[in-house]
């Protein structure tokens, strides 16, 4: 069985969970920005898309650094392995559940059939 590191799917998945945090890692996935590139997108303030780029970070997803008075955001280098991992296993399940429950109707049709 594969184990999950539950407090970084806990943090990946929550950071995940936001429509603007998702758009950051679709920006993000085309080219570094700086917080006030994103910000400026997102017709956010800094404070707001400092909030997002932070919970990224946390979940690992983003990274940052700071030139300067310039902070840039890029994708964290570990991608979405063990979230991938763990969604394949629930796949799996509930594949294995549905190809069982199939089964069980197929077997209920042919006894009504076989009863008329």
């Amino acid at each position: 069985m594969v184990q999950f590191m539950t407090a970084r799917l806990d943090a990946s998945f929550a950071a995940l969970s936001d429509a603007t945090r998702r758009g950051v890692l679709e920006q993000l996935g085309r080219g570094d920005a700086s917080i006030t590139e994103l910000a400026g997108r997102f017709d956010m303030t800094l404070t707001g898309m400092k909030k997002h780029v932070g919970v990224l970070e946390q979940a690992g997803l983003v990274t940052t650094e700071k030139v300067g008075r310039v902070r840039t955001c890029r994708l964290g280098q570990r991608g979405f392995q063990e979230e991938i991992a763990w969604i394949e296993e629930r796949h799996r399940i509930w594949s294995m559940r549905f190809d069982a429950l199939d089964e069980v109707i197929e077997a209920l049709k042919r006894r009504e059939k076989a009863d008329g």
